[in-house]
């Protein structure tokens, strides 16, 4: 499962678009806009009139939340107020916590009078999805956070909700399910009579569900966290995983760091990355990602010669090591994956020398012991220091060894 985040103004598009499918009577207020940076806002007037008509809520759209609390949002306002507002703090540079950015997404949407707010939360669990729900929410949630209750479907009914919204809990779960949704936080929403309103959402969907529900989704980007620096390496691979069957990730951490990963299966790189920092290694790792779903040779090779063109380009320190582990694969042919390893480390042969970069492997599945032997004798061959071990070795072993290696 890839869980990806996605803006505000997505969530709320796609609800807004596909909820009468699971529910017919019941009314969403779900109007919004989603300026860009570029936006005329005149013409963003003229294409929706309905700005002039009401009064208005105007927050950022960046993935980031407390923006209430932050001072980043404007109530009850008019066009004007609000025109005035987003020039003042358009591709404005903030800090929020110790990541620094740009504002340059914003919603725009009617303010909305209300009384009680409700908080709700959809997360996929490993059989079902979990549920929370609070009769006290809004921006002190946190402060609340004991009256929030972990409840089962079937003990919706329960609540103190009047009937619309229990009805609209019970839809929002089945369209939850269908469109691929792996988080919602909807924090609050309003009832008023049969009216429903969103005030305010987080949601996340699972990337790997592109094929089935891409056209459902519409036009939904995936933007980075505030403040991410997005590398045009991490851009290829992105582009390289769109293009593929398989799962190809890359994140970069600390480019200076001297310890990289070439880390296959989601779940075993989270255990390598966790054992890295328990070796309190925690600042010297480089890189995160994974390369999974029985990728080709030709896309490893890619991917392997992205991380290794990272690592040995720059004034970096010498003596770093790079991990090539994994788990025990099910399919993921752990031979061919190795050839295309194997031909970006032939290429880099010269830079792998003189930066002292030291390979410790760790992998199993089908055809491991051939792919092991194949790479055993590529750094025997190139004249590096190699350390290879089957699925007979932990996992947290090798990450010891490679740790104890930067002492």
């Amino acid at each position: 499962m890839g869980r990806k985040k996605i803006r505000e103004y997505d969530a709320k598009r796609i609800i807004k678009a596909y909820f009468s499918t699971y529910d017919s009577e019941i009314a969403l207020n779900l109007n919004s806009v989603l300026v860009y940076p570029e936006d005329n806002l005149k013409e963003l007037a003229q294409n929706y009139p309905w700005l002039k008509q009401n009064k208005l809520v105007v927050k950022p759209d960046q993935l980031f939340g407390k923006r209430k609390k932050l001072g980043l949002m404007l109530f009850n306002a008019s066009w004007e107020e609000a025109v005035k507002f987003l020039e003042e703090n358009r591709n404005k540079e903030i800090s929020i916590g110790q990541v620094s950015g740009k504002l340059t997404h914003f919603l725009i949407e009617p303010y909305v009078e209300h009384e009680q707010e409700y908080y709700l939360c959809l997360e996929s669990g490993r059989e079902t999805v979990n549920i929370r729900f609070s009769a006290t929410g809004g921006a002190d949630i946190d402060e609340n956070w004991g009256e929030v209750k972990l409840i089962k479907e079937n003990e919706i009914q329960q609540l103190e909700l009047p009937l619309v919204g229990k009805k609209f809990i019970v839809s929002l779960i089945k369209m939850f399910h269908d469109l691929d949704f792996t988080y919602l936080e909807i924090n609050p929403f309003t009832i008023k009579e049969d009216k429903i309103d969103l005030l305010d959402a987080v949601a996340e969907v699972d990337s790997c569900a592109e094929f089935k529900n891409g056209e459902r989704w519409g036009k939904l980007e995936f933007p980075p966290p505030f403040g991410k620096k997005i590398y045009p390496e991490e851009e290829f691979i992105q582009s390289l995983d769109k293009n593929s069957g398989a799962s190809l990730k890359l994140t970069l951490l600390n480019p200076k760091g001297r310890i990289w990963n070439i880390l296959s299966g989601g779940g075993a790189s989270l255990i390598y990355l966790d054992a890295l920092v328990n070796a309190g290694q925690k600042e010297e790792i480089a890189n995160y990602g994974e390369y999974s779903g029985n990728p080709t040779t030709e896309e490893t090779y890619h991917y392997t010669k992205t991380i290794l063109s990272l690592m040995t380009t720059g004034h970096h320190p010498q003596g770093k090591v790079l991990i090539i582990g994994g788990a025990i694969a099910n399919f993921t042919d752990v031979e061919k994956t190795f050839v295309g390893i194997i031909r970006a480390l032939n290429e880099f042969k010269e830079q792998l020398i003189n930066g002292k970069i030291s390979l410790y492997v760790r992998r199993g599945g089908p055809n491991y012991q051939n792919g092991l032997k194949l790479i055993e004798q590529a750094g025997k061959e190139i004249g590096i220091p190699i350390f290879v071990h089957g699925p007979e070795t932990p996992m947290t072993q090798i990450v010891e060894k490679a740790a104890e290696r930067l002492r």
